[in-house]
């Protein structure tokens, strides 16, 4: 295995893919020979040769996987925190992340494969070269290619249609609500719940339900974005994002940076 700080790991199987999951890493792996199943939660899924996978359910955890004999895999599991460094300025990954919990398997075409085989083998090429002066953020820039790239698979293999499920509408309200902005100054589910007219215990279990995570997962991960590509613009005061943000004070808003995105405002920006 290659090891970047404990944030990138690289293997070739998926045999330690739940262990992964419990300690919080987002599995991606592509299929180059071979076949292979596994079940999240009661569903299974197969891929073969081609494919690629993206796991990110914590809640849900891989189990009763199979190999065949012949398989041959990339696989680079990514911490959520180094995911949300990464991310670009999009939110379609929270929508990407809702699909891919009903199908983390993609069948990519031949063009769509080699762009992902392009970007495995830069990835692993770049966590060999750890004396960089900049190397932290050329595996941010490679991992955000590898993601943007994702984006632009998912909606040309699914488009950009809403996640079917029985609940989908009141996880689509609620989305809609993190997509205008209200995260910035409404953090608690109780304020979601209301505006949705549901009860916070009830829209916990459709986010659950159509998700697999957590309403305030959702709420966080908004927030956490919206965080990140502030500090990464540099054009406001750390001050001045605490209060956009709604935080009684700088203490708190440096205490939310560093639990949700891994540094503290000052290490984020240098």
């Amino acid at each position: 295995m290659i090891t970047e700080r404990e944030d990138i790991i690289i293997a070739d199987t998926l045999a330690d893919t739940a262990e992964m999951q419990r300690q919080g890493y987002v599995v991606h792996a592509l299929c180059h020979r071979g076949s292979g199943s596994f079940f999240l939660g009661s569903k299974k899924h197969s891929f073969s040769a081609g494919d690629c996978l993206i796991i990110s359910q914590q809640s849900l955890l891989l189990h009763d996987l199979y190999e065949s004999d012949d398989l041959q895999l990339e696989v680079i599991n990514v911490t959520i925190e180094f995911i949300v460094l990464s991310t670009p300025q999009s939110n379609y990954g929270v929508r990407g992340h809702l699909a891919l919990f009903e199908q983390p398997v993609m069948h990519l075409n031949k063009p769509q494969y080699e762009v992902c085989s392009i970007n495995f083998d830069y990835i692993r090429r770049r966590l060999t070269l750890p004396h960089h002066h900049f190397h932290r953020d050329a595996m941010i820039n490679a991992i955000q290619c590898m993601i943007i790239d994702f984006f632009d698979f998912h909606v040309e293999l699914y488009g950009e249609r809403a996640v079917s499920n029985q609940q989908a509408s009141i996880m689509q309200r609620f989305l809609a609500l993190l997509d205008r902005g209200d995260y910035r100054q409404h953090r608690l589910v109780s304020y979601y719940a209301s505006e949705l007219c549901v009860t916070p215990k009830y829209l916990s279990e459709v986010c659950h339900n159509a998700s697999g995570e957590s309403a305030i997962y959702w709420i966080t991960r908004y927030t956490a974005l919206d965080i990140s590509r502030l500090l990464r613009q540099r054009d406001l005061s750390f001050e001045e994002i605490s209060d956009l943000f709604g935080f009684s004070s700088l203490s708190y808003f440096v205490r939310y940076v560093q639990k949700n995105l891994g540094a503290s405002p000052s290490d984020f920006r240098q």
